[in-house]
């Protein structure tokens, strides 16, 4: 952005925007927040259990993004492992969603590798991905250096490219259902976790009324809709951040894509965890979209680690939900 660009009254206002933005969706992590909210660098905690936990950079157009690769003990010589791309939320980084979903302990028991790109502080203040500035084009940007890492960690580790899945957390759910709209042909299944579908916002202040669920959802054209990979949708019906209008909207955009229809709702409970209400969108017999409503979670990552912030140990498991759905997606489609 040009100097002059900074002083003008529109780039104030957009900033103070985004900062207004950032800051709403990094209140429910109140607790342990200024832990959260410390540089990448400052932390270096390791994964649970055995595996390899690698850095890596990768380089594009728009610059550098570092990520972190999970990969599980044992890989055998020739070996080609599935992958589940993680992006996270605002507030966080590699290491801290690595600790807070514990998706590492789901790849090292179900054998997939897991990739963490890294949002740099220098993109976004507090670690946001900005999927909404779409207007500028730097959504785009940030999502081509994605797709280098997603690139550089299949021709460097064994990670098999036709079994690449992708998830994240408010502003890394937003980020990968662009991915997954822009490229659905480089991914077999997307998990939009407490996000802000794409078409729905397009700058800074588009972004504040989306996530009060006051913007309507138009599907992007770069791709055809229908061909978009199954979706899966975990919101909490007690998310005052990200509005839940915005998991319904997801659902049936992607729904209305393929001309799929809901089924009759569900209430799944296990144990002393949230209850939730769960609907599957199907075309044909596939599942196009599912969309999983999770009774009093506020904007934090469902049965996530009770130590981190933006997780709530009390929901039902959303990595191991997150995995299931994308490895019956990976079995259906090999099926094909």
């Amino acid at each position: 952005m040009s100097r002059r660009l900074r002083k003008s009254p529109w780039a104030k206002l957009v900033e103070r925007s985004v900062l207004a933005f950032t800051r709403s969706a990094l209140k429910s992590g109140s607790r342990g927040l200024a832990k959260a909210l410390k540089p990448a660098v400052a932390r270096r905690t390791p994964p649970p259990g055995d595996g390899a936990w690698l850095p890596g950079v990768a380089l594009g157009a728009a610059g550098a993004l570092r990520f972190r690769l999970y990969r599980p003990p044992g890989v055998q010589a020739g070996e080609r492992l599935p992958m589940m791309v993680m992006l996270h939320g605002c507030g966080q980084d590699a290491n801290g969603f690595a600790a807070s979903t514990r998706m590492n302990r789901v790849a090292q028991r179900e054998r997939f590798l897991v990739l963490y790109p890294e949002q740099d502080r220098l993109r976004n203040p507090q670690g946001c991905w900005n999927w909404y500035d779409t207007s500028s084009g730097r959504a785009f940007g940030e999502a081509a250096l994605i797709l280098k890492a997603i690139d550089q960690v299949c021709q460097l580790y064994p990670a098999d490219r036709t079994r690449v899945v992708i998830a994240g957390l408010s502003a890394g759910a937003s980020m990968a259902a662009l991915l997954a709209a822009r490229h659905p042909d480089r991914f077999k299944a997307v998990v939009m976790h407490s996000g802000i579908p794409p078409g729905t916002a397009h700058s800074g202040l588009s972004a504040l009324g989306a996530m009060h669920g006051h913007r309507a959802t138009r599907p992007l054209a770069a791709t055809p809709a229908a061909l978009w990979p199954p979706l899966l949708v975990i919101h909490g019906q007690a998310d005052a951040v990200v509005s839940p209008h915005n998991g319904r909207a997801a659902a049936q955009v992607w729904a209305d894509a393929a001309g799929a229809t809901p089924g009759a709702a569900r209430r799944v409970q296990r144990g002393a965890r949230y209850p939730m209400s769960v609907t599957d969108f199907k075309r044909r017999g596939s599942i196009v979209a599912t969309l999983a409503l999770v009774d009093r979670l506020g904007h934090a990552w469902s049965g996530g680690a009770a130590s981190q912030p933006f997780s709530d140990a009390r929901g039902p498991d959303a990595s191991r939900l997150a995995w299931a759905f994308a490895a019956k997606q990976l079995r259906a489609q090999a099926g094909r």
